[in-house]
C-alpha cells in the first residue's frame, strides 16, 4: 500500500512538473502601431495630429487676433465648431499669458470679456486653446487631447 501511495504521488508530481514545463510564460500584449497614449501636443501641428488621431476631421480656418494674447491665432474647425489656437515661441511665454486668464474665463489681465457662450481655455506645450461654446463632443475631444481646461466654465 505504501508503494502504491508513493507511486501515485510520483505520477501526480510528474504530471504537475510536465504541465509546468510545457506552460508558456505570460506573453506581452502584441505591440501595435497605434498607441493608446495620447499624442503630446506642443504646437498647432501636433494639436491637429492629435485631433485627427482621435478620429476628428480638422479644418484650418482664418487667422484670429485677441487683444489680450500676443501671438496671432489660428481658427481650427473641430466637429464644425471654431476653436482658437494661439502658438507661442516658448512654453514659458504661453504660461505667462495663461496666468492672466481668470479662473472663470471672464477676464484676461485687465480686459473684461462678454462671451457669446461659455469660454473654455486649455493649454499644452506652447499652445493655448480657446473654445467658446458648449458642444459636449468638442469639449470632450479637447479634454482628450489637451487635458482638463485651466479656466472657463
Amino acid at each position: 500500500m505504501k508503494n502504491q501511495t508513493l507511486l501515485v504521488s510520483l505520477v501526480i508530481f510528474a504530471l504537475i512538473a510536465s504541465g509546468c514545463a510545457n506552460a508558456s510564460p505570460p506573453s506581452s500584449p502584441p505591440s501595435s502601431t497605434m498607441s493608446s497614449e495620447p499624442l503630446a501636443v506642443e504646437d498647432i501641428a501636433s494639436l491637429i495630429a492629435a485631433l485627427e488621431a482621435a478620429g476628428v476631421m480638422v479644418e484650418t480656418g482664418d487667422k484670429v487676433s485677441q487683444e489680450f494674447f500676443k501671438p496671432e491665432g489660428s481658427i481650427l474647425g473641430v466637429n464644425g465648431a471654431d476653436v482658437q489656437v494661439f502658438e507661442y515661441e516658448s512654453k514659458e511665454a504661453m504660461e505667462s499669458e495663461a496666468s492672466q486668464v481668470a479662473p472663470d474665463g471672464g477676464s484676461v489681465g485687465t480686459s473684461m470679456m462678454m462671451w457669446m457662450d461659455t469660454p473654455h481655455f486649455y493649454k499644452s506645450g506652447r499652445v493655448m486653446v480657446l473654445y467658446v461654446g458648449s458642444d459636449e463632443t468638442v469639449l470632450s475631444l479637447l479634454e482628450q487631447v489637451l487635458g482638463l481646461q485651466f479656466a472657463g466654465g
